[in-house]
């Protein structure tokens, strides 16, 4: 693939036929059993968590999907996740943690819905739980982002342990049209923000934001979806079996200093 700008690639990542979790999760598990329900308001399309095997080791599996008609992105909500989601993820975590499997998760999302509803229901609090509990759960977790990864709607599944990243997905605190409406006022200029914003695979990984980049064969992962799958099969085999070997308590140590690691910055003397 030739050298894209930030903005093709991000337009990549939002294109209509890109393959979502759902796509994803059939080519690369098997005997997938859906959990459903938060336990204390009611179960979100949005977010998907289940049971299922790689490679014939059991796995437990939460992505967020987006859907592709639109009967069935209004179904997902466009996989804008409400609290609810989030719980639900959370409780599906917290099997993983007593049956000792390991967790993959994968972001899909331009961010948590921010509905009235949601708001009252606790969204903020909601995410807030998932990054507490996560950063402390007792088993591996690798975390995938799939295409767009918005904010705390990513981060709400998204602390881990390896994080990798297809080569046209985009992680960031705001949208590019969002940042260029705030600092340009002129959401036109989002190709601008996108490149000030450093939110590509590869700006992520210079910084040490992400361990992987997925190679995406051709002109994006819709235009080759099983060497895509095939790219993510591997590395998620490769990385699990390292992981599975770690001591735990080095394993949380080194996820520990991982989350204190984010955000450095040099001071002028």
């Amino acid at each position: 693939m030739g050298r894209l700008t930030p903005w093709e690639r991000i337009l990549l990542a939002r294109h209509p036929q890109r393959p979502t979790f759902l796509d994803f999760s059939v080519e690369l598990f098997e005997n997938f059993i859906e959990l459903h329900g938060d336990r204390l308001f009611g179960d979100d399309p949005a977010i998907v968590a289940g049971v299922g095997t790689l490679e014939k080791e059991s796995v437990v599996i939460i992505g967020q999907e987006k859907g592709k008609s639109v009967q069935e992105k209004m179904r997902r909500n466009f996989g804008m996740p409400n609290p609810e989601g989030y719980r639900k993820a959370l409780r599906v975590m917290k099997i993983a943690e007593k049956f000792s499997l390991p967790v993959i998760t994968f972001i899909d999302t331009s961010g948590a819905y921010p509905g009235i509803g949601a708001e009252e229901r606790g969204q903020a609090l909601a995410i807030a739980q998932n990054l507490k509990e996560m950063s402390v759960l007792k088993v591996p977790i690798i975390i995938v982002i799939l295409s767009e990864g918005g904010s705390g709607g990513a981060l709400g599944i998204g602390v881990g342990d390896y994080i990798m990243m297809l080569e046209n997905a985009y992680y960031s605190v705001i949208s590019p049209e969002g940042c260029a409406s705030i600092l340009f006022r002129d959401a036109s200029k989002a190709p601008e923000a996108a490149e000030a914003l450093k939110i590509t695979s590869d700006d992520l990984l210079k910084f040490g934001l992400i361990d992987e980049i997925i190679p995406e064969p051709n002109e994006g992962a819709h235009q080759d979806f099983q060497g895509t799958v095939d790219n993510l099969r591997r590395s998620l085999i490769t990385v699990l079996s390292k992981l599975r070997k770690k001591n735990l308590n080095v394993l949380l140590e080194e996820r520990w200093q991982r989350l204190r690691s984010y955000g450095r910055f040099e001071e002028e003397k």
